[in-house]
């Protein structure tokens, strides 16, 4: 009986969650259209910032540094694509751990 009451609850609180999400009618504005769309869309700003990102990724991947470092930077870099990127090309010290001979294998 009350895994059914727990159950029913669940499935309200879904349904209300749903209907809160639905759009309203009065609150639709119309888009602008901006080349750059800077905003949530990113546009070619996050464009740029991705394929920034993903050099930065595989040069974090290709240095000599200890198998922790590289995941740290990694993770720097993903849950902080502009600040960490900046923080890379300030804080990283990337002429001491560049390898030319190509990847090194994690431990």
């Amino acid at each position: 009986m009350q895994n059914a009451l727990i159950a029913n609850f669940f499935a309200q609180l879904c349904l209300a969650a749903l209907a809160l999400a639905a759009p309203v009618a009065d609150q639709v504005t119309a888009q602008k259209t901006d080349a750059w769309q800077y905003g949530t869309g990113g546009g070619i700003i996050g464009l740029i910032v991705l394929i920034l990102d993903i050099i930065v990724f595989v040069e974090v991947i290709k240095s000599n540094r200890p198998g922790v470092n590289k995941l740290l930077w990694s993770l720097l870099i993903f849950f902080f694509p502009l600040g960490g990127l900046i923080i890379y090309w300030l804080f990283s010290n990337r002429e001491a751990h560049n390898s030319s001979s190509g990847y090194e294998t994690l431990p």
